[in-house]
């Protein structure tokens, strides 16, 4: 049953019991009655809390209203542990077994998508709420009443428990807001469905296997002429200078909308949620981001990392096409420098992409193909736990990885600052008094 706002454009989806259920919301039959009759009606295909978790996700969905006993922000550590009984799950939350050995739950709202990684001990923890008091499940997992408490506090912060609502956080401005900021423009889901049949081809072996031979030819001339392409590079910046800055950055945004993209239908590829799309501004140049955060829900790690290799892809892609049309180009072509300035920003956008370093796509990449989730915070916390001397709960095959990754991003990070004062001290030395 497809049940549609009369006033909005919301629709919800609901089973054939559901519906069947929702027929019977008419004001003349108690929840008792309701239950009854789809238990009459189904057999054994309803429980005896069928009604209770249609109410509760109803609720959830915000379709019926339902008074909140708490509100996250006015509950301390000690209310949450306190009410344990009162909360537990929201019938909306997911479980999904990850191949990496731990358990995602993931919560999907009307316009977002919540996850929450578990061990396999704090998903039986969970699985207890509502059912035990809090004293029964301390004792019985052997675990300290504050542990608890912050398994429940980063349930109830993505929203995940029964009864309690999400902290809404004020936005405050920060100057890093003047180098990155970004706008929500639509919801792209529902026209993703809609064409992702269209180009379900580009992930074919035989596909994949034409662009492999495709990229490697176009790599072979980009070698032959890499003489001619500085040089042009060279001309074009001495005869037009800062007049190319505006052509360039609107190239470079439309790499970037086809790199988004390439992220979205691919996550639609294998059945993920796409729930928003938009504008960002990188130290005021322009470009586009896609909300892939249902990724994380996707089993096989083959396909987290083909999500996030996609945007990477089509750079490629587009680099290799605006090489082979400026190499059969002539100088005084209408598209001559077009492509060659195209083959520019596909080339730009993907170098500080591919970095691991920046938390772009390339770091994201190297998640995916890891398996570490949170590598930089997890990273710097091993190294926080090396420092008090303590276990770490690491896995013995990313122990490796997370040494090598904060060092390194440290070095980095210095590196830029370092090189961002030279620039601005070259850069305003002319302007100083007796220079």
């Amino acid at each position: 049953m497809l049940l549609q706002a009369l006033k909005t454009e919301q629709k919800f989806l609901f089973s054939a019991n559901e519906g069947y259920a929702l027929k019977h919301f008419d004001g003349t039959l108690t929840v008792k009655q309701v239950q009854e009759n789809c238990q009459h009606k189904f057999g054994e295909e309803i429980d005896s809390t069928f009604i209770i978790q249609l109410l509760e996700k109803l609720s959830d969905l915000r379709v019926l209203s339902i008074p909140k006993k708490n509100e996250i922000q006015n509950l301390s550590a000690e209310q949450i542990t306190k009410n344990i009984k009162l909360h537990r799950l929201k019938n909306t939350v997911q479980w999904i077994w990850h191949t990496d050995e731990y358990w995602l739950l993931r919560l999907q709202n009307l316009d977002n998508i919540a996850y929450m990684q578990v061990s396999n001990y704090d998903k039986n923890l969970i699985l207890q709420l509502g059912n035990l008091p809090v004293e029964n499940i301390t004792a019985k997992y052997k675990i300290s009443p504050q542990y608890l408490q912050e398994l429940l506090q980063n349930l109830a912060a993505k929203g995940m428990l029964a009864g309690i609502d999400p902290p809404k956080y004020k936005k405050q401005f920060s100057i890093l807001q003047l180098l990155f900021f970004k706008f929500r423009l639509f919801n792209p889901d529902n026209w993703l469905n809609c064409n992702i049949n269209k180009i379900r081809f580009i992930f074919t072996t035989e596909f994949s296997f034409l662009l492999c031979i495709f990229l490697g030819f176009t790599t072979v001339i980009a070698f032959s002429k890499q003489e001619r392409i500085y040089n042009l590079g060279q001309e074009l910046w001495n005869s037009q200078g800062y007049s190319l800055i505006i052509p360039f950055a609107l190239l470079m945004m439309l790499v970037v909308s086809i790199h988004e993209l390439g992220h979205a239908f691919t996550l639609k590829h294998y059945k993920g949620v796409v729930l928003d799309i938009g504008l960002m501004f990188i130290c005021l140049l322009p470009g586009a981001y896609t909300n892939t955060t249902d990724a994380y829900g996707l089993v096989k790690r083959r396909q987290r990392t083909l999500v996030m290799a996609a945007g990477i892809i089509c750079q490629l892609v587009i680099w290799g096409i605006a090489l082979c049309l400026w190499s059969i180009l002539t100088p005084g072509n209408l598209f001559y420098k077009p492509t060659y300035l195209l083959m520019l920003a596909a080339q730009f956008t993907l170098a500080i992409n591919l970095n691991p370093l920046n938390k772009f796509d390339g770091y994201y990449l190297l998640e995916a193909m890891t398996g570490i989730n949170h590598l930089r915070k997890r990273s710097f916390v091993y190294y926080g736990q090396l420092w008090r001397r303590e276990d770490s709960p690491e896995r013995t095959e990313d122990i490796g990885i997370l040494a090598v990754y904060a060092p390194a991003s440290l070095l980095y990070i210095t590196w830029l600052l370092v090189n961002l004062f030279f620039w601005i001290w070259h850069l305003y030395t002319p302007f100083f008094p007796g220079k």
